[in-house]
């Protein structure tokens, strides 16, 4: 391997990057303790190596420009796995520690994410846990996740998907709706009835219902007057205040289904599921905090 960087250039490197975080040459040089001229002569440096500009600057600030702000996200990762590789070779690793950052769909983040979390820093105090919770698709590098998890895995070479569970669906209504539009008793049944709708927030698509119809795996776009998207959660709440029908993953709705809120039907066509997955970018070196983890949610969620 030919060597492609020198120390000053490592150092300019780390340097471009507390400037970045800092929005302040000045800010930057207290914490690396040199000069503002010398952060600013160093970024002056790597522009002219690059043939970009890095920062947009004024009289009183600095702003990455769109062109810094992707070499910074791709810099801050390449220097958190060269100081994970230094830890884990110095063996100051042997105990998970830093920030862990997790992008989570809201309904398995509030059933079976978030429960977990004390647990998790209960075993691993050094570990700090940051989720986002929402159904958008995210960038790893760009904004600097660990990892997610998704109802779908993404085909993306440059991520490692894990199983994680096959989340039954149910198809549940409210007590009141069915004593004034009837219980379905077969699919053909679904077009007499108010079928509440989930579309894709990333697309408008709505959700296909998947039934086992005697051995036949059937996916039905069903019609109603009711829709919602981006949160699952929004078509229990219409089918708990008899809004329709509505399909939707077990775990959701345990409890109203044993408080008899809400009452399960068609349950000859059921049994169908949703996988979740757990997706990570690839790397020669997964963060002990990240490994610690996975084995955490393999070890405590339903298989």
């Amino acid at each position: 391997m030919q060597r492609q960087f020198d120390d000053l250039q490592l150092g300019s490197i780390e340097l471009f990057c507390l400037a970045a975080e800092a929005g302040s040459f000045t800010s930057a040089a207290l914490v690396a303790g040199v000069t503002p001229a010398a952060v600013s002569r160093s970024v002056s440096r790597m522009e002219e190596r690059l043939g970009v500009r890095l920062f947009a600057r004024t009289t009183r600030s600095v702003k990455l420009t769109d062109s810094g702000r992707r070499y910074y996200e791709e810099c801050r990762q390449a220097l958190a796995q060269l100081v994970e590789a230094q830890r884990e070779v110095m063996g100051q690793q042997q105990v998970p520690s830093g920030t862990l950052r997790i992008s989570i769909p809201t309904t398995y983040a509030h059933h079976r994410i978030l429960p977990l979390l004390p647990a998790f820093r209960a075993r691993f105090p050094a570990v700090k846990v940051e989720s986002h919770i929402s159904n958008r698709n995210i960038d790893f590098v760009g904004e600097g996740y660990d990892m997610a998890i998704r109802v779908r895995a993404i085909p993306d070479s440059g991520l490692i998907a894990r199983p994680l569970e096959d989340a039954e669906l149910v198809m549940v209504a409210s007590p009141d709706y069915l004593q004034h539009a009837g219980t379905p008793q077969t699919l053909d049944d679904l077009q007499h009835h108010e079928c509440i709708q989930y579309e894709l927030p990333s697309s408008g698509r709505r959700i296909a219902w998947l039934f086992n119809d005697h051995g036949v795996q059937r996916e039905i776009l069903a019609e109603g007057n009711f829709s919602c998207s981006d949160d699952v959660l929004g078509g229990v709440t219409l089918a708990k205040h008899g809004a329709g029908l509505f399909q939707t993953y077990r775990f959701i709705v345990e409890k109203e289904l044993a408080d008899g809120s809400l009452l399960e039907v068609l349950k000859p066509y059921g049994g169908r599921s949703r996988p979740f997955t757990l997706l990570y970018p690839q790397s020669r070196h997964v963060p002990l905090r990240l490994r610690a983890f996975i084995d955490f949610l393999l070890e405590h969620l339903p298989r």
